[in-house]
């Protein structure tokens, strides 16, 4: 078979497929007796790269194989095709999401310990559920918590081939220089609340690489409680309650103490008064008694 049919039969199919070809799949498309071997494969690729080189579209590869995609330079345009804008996230998802990417696998504790704030479910959840990162194992530590590490999704939706075509750690100071290395272009904020946003163009995934973020996020881990000190407060309550609902185990185990018995004063009627009522009424008693005994007598 001719090279350059074979290389129509290579553009078109990537062109017609869903996602991704690897080069398996490729040479899948060929009969065994007119299947190009992977080197021949590799040079006819490379071929119709560059032949698409200065178009409006090129051919890429990702991690799970190659696809034609916009140009990252054109997004600002062909992104009016569509209504949703690319989604931005919170400093806390793009920190997460980072330290995930840089030095995985990693625990959420160790990602908490780095950050110094504690990690919401939401941020575990939301990174879960867009299968960028997955659970690859669990630390042989008390509680064996899980380790995440990134997924090939990720990489496909950041138009990365590998882990190695991140920028160095060491060259990346804080995210805005993360932004900046990988040419990020701007976009409606996400909330972190929020499910995160689908997908706009299909060929865009290199502007959408952490999409940006707040400077003052509406929620940011930083405003949350840590947990010691919610479990302080829960525990406090909890004494309370037990304190409530029990007095005589408190009585019993409070050590005995004398109390003091008050006599009580009224306050209604002064004290003179009251004793000069109670000898009238002796006197008037008195006085009664002598007149029964003189009629007797």
């Amino acid at each position: 078979m001719e090279p350059q049919h074979i290389k129509n039969i290579l553009e078109a199919a990537i062109f017609a497929a869903d996602g991704p070809l690897d080069r398996d799949a490729l040479l899948m498309l060929f009969d065994e007796g007119e299947r190009p071997d992977k080197a021949t494969l590799s040079k006819l690729l490379e071929e119709v790269a560059e032949e698409y080189a200065g178009r409006g579209v090129e051919l890429r590869e990702v991690a799970s194989g190659f696809r034609f995609q916009v140009r990252k330079d054109l997004g600002p345009w062909v992104s009016r095709l569509w209504q949703e804008k690319p989604p931005r996230y919170s400093r806390a998802i793009l920190e997460t999401l980072a330290l995930v990417a840089y030095r995985q696998p990693i625990t959420r504790g160790e990602i908490e310990e780095i950050r110094g704030v504690s990690v919401s479910s939401h941020i575990i959840k939301s990174l879960l559920e867009r299968n960028w990162v997955r659970v690859v194992g669990h630390r042989d530590v008390p509680g064996r918590p899980a380790m995440f590490a990134t997924t090939r999704q990720f990489l496909d939706y950041f138009d990365l081939k590998s882990l190695e075509d991140l920028p160095p750690l060491s060259e990346i100071k804080d995210l805005d220089k993360l932004n900046e290395e990988l040419a990020l272009s701007d976009a409606p904020d996400e909330d972190e609340d929020q499910e995160p946003g689908t997908d706009t163009a299909a060929g865009e995934p290199a502007e959408r690489l952490f999409g940006g973020y707040d400077e003052e996020p509406e929620i940011d881990d930083s405003t949350l409680m840590s947990m010691d000190k919610v479990d302080a407060v829960n525990a406090g309550f909890e004494t309370e309650f037990r304190r409530k609902a029990s007095p005589e185990a408190e009585n019993d185990a409070a050590p005995t103490k004398p109390v003091a018995t008050e006599v009580p004063v009224a306050t209604d009627t002064p004290v003179a008064d009251d004793a000069e009522d109670r000898q009238g009424n002796d006197d008037g008693g008195e006085a009664a008694n002598e007149d029964e005994t003189s009629r007797h007598e």
